[in-house]
């Protein structure tokens, strides 16, 4: 099988593989038997589906995405809610898990809150539509909360959650990662911050080869007690 160079950057309309071998993922398209890249990004292989990578940009949510929003304003019904992206996200009280009378919402969200919410809807005009009322999403207190390039979330998880399950166990820290860029740290201080430091390495050093080992390495300098963990030395692909 044809395999072109993974995480080479592309243009738009530029060759990236045979559409007899692969099938074209996520911002490309087939033209005369070829795969080719509709955006300016990173090609990115998933077995037999190739897709490209923004390069950078907004976060631009899809149906589905699990995000991190902190809440900028408060309506009688709703919550707007930043996620990083071009557009407001309105979280109404039909989508919470508690019963919210009208006009009662700031008991309980109110500015400045942090909270862990799924997109439900983003439609044609880019009306978005958001949920808390899904398993495991919530309102986020205490730890810190950091923001990457949301285009570097998929390093941060890992091949088969390989590079999170390290960083997790490694650090003895709970971390909650957002599709849109920003992850939420909680544990020990001195623990949460090399946490924090090593995801800001694997955002700045994305490309770079090896980069598990790198990052393993790293937090057992920083934390000599730390165990070392390792599910998978192949790197080289990460899940979203």
């Amino acid at each position: 099988m044809e395999r072109k160079n993974p995480r080479r950057l592309v243009l738009p309309g530029d060759d990236i593989a045979d559409a007899k071998e692969y099938k074209p993922g996520e911002n490309t398209y087939e033209c005369e038997d070829r795969i080719r890249a509709g955006i300016l990004g990173t090609v990115d292989f998933r077995g037999n589906i190739v897709s490209v990578m923004p390069a950078g940009g907004r976060y631009l949510p899809k149906i589905g995405d699990t995000v991190i929003g902190v809440i900028n304003d408060v309506g009688p019904s709703n919550w707007m809610i930043d996620i990083k992206c071009p557009w407001p996200a309105p979280l109404h009280v039909s989508e919470v898990p508690w019963k919210v009378e009208f006009g009662d919402t700031t008991t309980y969200l109110t500015v400045g809150d942090v909270v862990l919410i799924k997109v439900l809807n983003v439609d044609e005009s880019k009306k978005i539509s958001v949920t808390m009322k899904d398993s495991g999403l919530r309102k986020i207190e205490g730890g810190q909360l950091i923001e990457i390039d949301h285009n570097k979330i998929s390093r941060v998880i890992g091949k088969a959650g390989s590079m999170i399950s390290m960083l997790k166990n490694m650090t003895d820290c709970r971390i909650t990662v957002g599709q849109n860029g920003r992850i939420w740290i909680d544990g020990d201080d001195e623990n949460a911050a090399v946490a924090a430091a090593a995801i800001k390495k694997i955002e700045a050093e994305a490309r770079m080869p090896n980069l598990t080992e790198r990052i393993e390495e790293f937090i057992a300098e920083k934390l000599p007690g730390a165990e070392s963990y390792r599910q998978n030395d192949d790197d080289e692909e990460e899940s979203e």
